[in-house]
């Protein structure tokens, strides 16, 4: 599995790179706060929404702490799409959120 640390997610942000990343938290720990631009798919619900992801693009995974982005990237993985966990999760991202 492909990882990225927060510190180089936030980097790749800030340096204007494009990233299509996808929050497995649950809404309410959304609302505290998400990487902007980030959608926000609770991992109960990635089986049922994959197919809203596009398999050409590649995407990064983020959680709390990196654990339920870990598990959602490894199902995504075997269903044949491109993603990259984000190690640490939020509780290491130190970048803008909304």
């Amino acid at each position: 599995m492909k990882r990225l640390t927060a510190k180089e997610v936030q980097t790749k942000l800030e340096n204007g790179e494009q990233l299509n990343i996808i929050d497995v938290r649950e809404v309410e720990e959304v609302k505290e706060g998400k990487i902007p631009g980030a959608v926000n798919i609770p991992l109960g619900l990635v089986e049922f929404k994959m197919n809203e992801l596009d398999k050409k693009k590649e995407y990064v995974m983020v959680c709390r702490s990196g654990a339920r982005s870990g598990r959602a990237s490894e199902y995504l993985l075997s269903q044949g799409y491109d993603v990259i966990n984000m190690d640490g999760g939020m509780m290491s991202y130190e970048g803008k959120t909304e």
